[in-house]
């Protein structure tokens, strides 16, 4: 796998090193009373979030906030609308892209696909990150140089929305300067594609981007900085402070990059019924999933079921609290975009689309700093070969492929996004 950023350096024994953190950070939050009185509030602080998502959905109001992308364009996203993103933490953008163009790039996939014989020879998951959840059978496929995910990527509008969604973040703090919010880089993912008539298993309540790592990387450790300190209502998850300087542990499921936001472009149509995204919106959560692995129940090499190498798991037996306030996203267009802080949990829900498609590029934002843009140039060059970017398994089976975009498919964007104009 291509690596340009320095491993971070797995602890020769995980479970001592989970013992050992977990003391140091109970120790640094003070008294086992100190301790039972933050976590008691945080979990107050979520039940009466919790209550709010679950009143609204239940009011028949949306818990998912909706921006029009002609509003993004024009610069006149209500107010509102923006509170809303900035509370719950996600969005859906109607209108991205034309219907017709998104239709356009599935049928242009359904073609690649089949003319390199995909079907055929894809050999299937050929990493771990979700085998650590209940629910762990998506449809998602090792593909990322086809046309439509480049021309996607590099789309105007695309640019657009990731500098509207970057700038709900502070990027300036601490004194320094954390990331450019109107400079993309490339982060390349796969494709889901989901056919009619096809049931499949989702993925259960999780969240990505390090899972021991939140607890036992010193970077990380200051991004949660007030939450260990146990002043929890000064954490503010729109602060990116720190982040651009987490290095995950090395493995096949380890982000090389900081995403402001995960994210994926409908190419079909997509119904609440379908078995599709749902996100719990509440970015602060975070803050509970921290804490609640330091309580006194667990055991002390334990942080709630988290395992090196695989999604961070949230589950009904550790946090029950949570859990009610998972939203499934509102019915998609080919051409909307559905869009989730890096942080928020989120799950894939269990079910079938008997009469549709479920098809979406997987793009998120990846805003340009010195950590993101090092991993671009490496994914620049994946991309010349036709293989596999370096966060993901080295399944590499677009190197032979007819059809692959090359460079003469980019545009100025795409190149700048992919480090390679850069001598």
């Amino acid at each position: 796998m291509i690596r340009t950023l320095g491993d971070t350096r797995i602890p020769a024994d995980v479970s001592a090193a989970i013992s050992t953190t977990k003391n140091a950070l109970r120790a640094q939050l003070g008294s086992p009373g100190d301790l039972a009185e933050v976590f008691a509030e945080v979990e107050d602080a979520m039940r009466t979030e919790v209550a709010s998502v679950v009143a609204e959905r239940d009011a028949g109001r949306a818990v998912i906030p909706v921006v029009r992308f002609a509003d993004i364009a024009a610069g006149t996203v209500p107010g509102g609308t923006r509170e809303a993103i900035s509370r719950r933490g996600c969005a859906v953008v109607r209108g991205t892209f034309p219907r017709a163009r998104a239709e356009a790039w599935d049928a242009e996939l359904a073609e690649y696909l089949a003319e390199n014989r995909f079907a055929e020879t894809y050999r299937g998951p050929a990493d771990d990150a979700f085998a650590g959840l209940a629910s762990s059978q998506p449809q998602i496929y090792p593909v990322y140089w086809s046309g439509p995910q480049m021309q996607a990527r590099q789309d105007d509008n695309m640019v657009l929305v990731r500098s509207f969604l970057n700038s709900f973040w502070r990027h300036e703090s601490e004194g320094r300067s954390w990331f450019d919010p109107n400079r993309d880089t490339a982060y390349p993912d796969r494709i889901r594609r989901r056919q009619p008539g096809s049931g499949s298993l989702g993925l259960s309540a999780h969240t990505d981007s390090g899972s021991v790592e939140r607890w036992l990387l010193p970077a990380y450790q200051r991004v949660f900085r007030h939450v260990f300190d146990g002043r929890w209502r000064d954490y503010d998850p729109w602060d990116g402070a720190y982040r651009t300087e987490v290095n995950e542990f090395p493995s096949t499921v380890m982000c090389s990059a900081f995403r402001t936001f995960q994210g994926w472009t409908a190419l079909s149509e997509m119904r609440p019924t379908d078995g599709v995204l749902q996100l719990l919106p509440i970015p602060s959560a975070m803050a509970y999933l921290l804490l609640r692995a330091l309580q006194p129940d667990l055991a002390e090499d334990d942080l709630c079921g988290a395992a090196n190498g695989q999604s961070l798991p949230v589950s009904e037996k550790h946090h029950e609290v949570l859990l009610p306030a998972l939203s499934v996203i509102p019915a998609v267009e080919p051409g909307d975009t559905v869009w989730w802080h890096g942080d928020l949990v989120h799950a894939v829900a269990d079910g079938s689309n008997p009469d549709r498609w479920g098809n979406v590029m997987y793009i998120p934002a990846s805003p340009h700093c010195a950590k993101n843009a090092a991993y671009a140039r490496a994914c620049g060059q994946a991309f010349l070969a036709g293989a596999s970017p370096g966060d993901f398994a080295a399944e590499d089976y677009e190197v032979n492929w007819v059809g692959r975009a090359t460079v003469d498919d980019l545009n100025r964007t795409g190149r700048a996004q992919l480090g390679l104009d850069e001598a």
